[in-house]
């Protein structure tokens, strides 16, 4: 059981790198320390808007289409794959408890509608959180208009920008969230 791998599965890390290209961070294999002293570790998680993803293998899980159940020592692989269900229903309840919005994605499923599922929880998770910079920008920086590119300072949510006042050229205002980095340009990958 040595070989069999806690995190970055072929499925899992499919799911990171589209999810990465499409311009979202998230932490892997980020440990929560939930109310109750349950600790909870979802394959990907963006912490600043509260969504848990869970990558299930079929086996691990027993998923009722691809799931299998061993001839071989069911006395011991029967219920331990009932007791990996249970703590997943455990761990779902603890983390819609602290707030998180859960997402559990079998490995069987096509990475497109993987992906469209963990964006639309997103863009929920974002929807109730208008305010939440984290939210990847739809215009990168060389399809900024030029409306984009000087912000109006009477439209500021900074408190010191007075109506009229010119903003200083190439300063971003200070509310406006960041911009995504550009592709081709991102080192983190290696």
């Amino acid at each position: 059981m040595r070989a069999n791998r806690r995190t970055d599965t072929k499925p899992e890390l499919a799911l990171r790198h589209a999810l990465h290209r499409l311009g979202y961070r998230y932490r892997k294999d980020y440990r929560l320390d939930l109310d109750g002293g349950r600790r909870v570790r979802p394959d990907i998680a963006f912490t600043a808007r509260k969504v848990a993803v869970f990558v299930d293998g079929c086996f691990w899980h027993a998923c009722p289409e691809h799931g299998s159940k061993p001839r071989a020592n069911e006395w011991y692989w029967g219920p331990k794959l009932v007791r990996n269900v249970e703590r997943d229903r455990i761990n779902d309840a603890a983390l819609i408890l602290a707030g998180w919005t859960v997402v559990r994605l079998w490995e069987h499923v096509a990475l497109d509608e993987a992906i469209s599922t963990v964006v639309t929880a997103l863009a929920a998770s974002t929807a109730l959180n208008p305010a939440d910079p984290a939210t990847p920008s739809q215009a990168t920086p060389s399809q900024a208009t030029p409306s984009q590119a000087t912000p109006d300072p009477a439209a500021s949510s900074d408190p010191s920008a007075t109506p009229g006042s010119p903003a200083e050229p190439g300063r971003p205002d200070p509310g406006d969230p960041p911009e995504p980095i550009p592709p081709g340009t991102d080192d983190s990958l290696g």
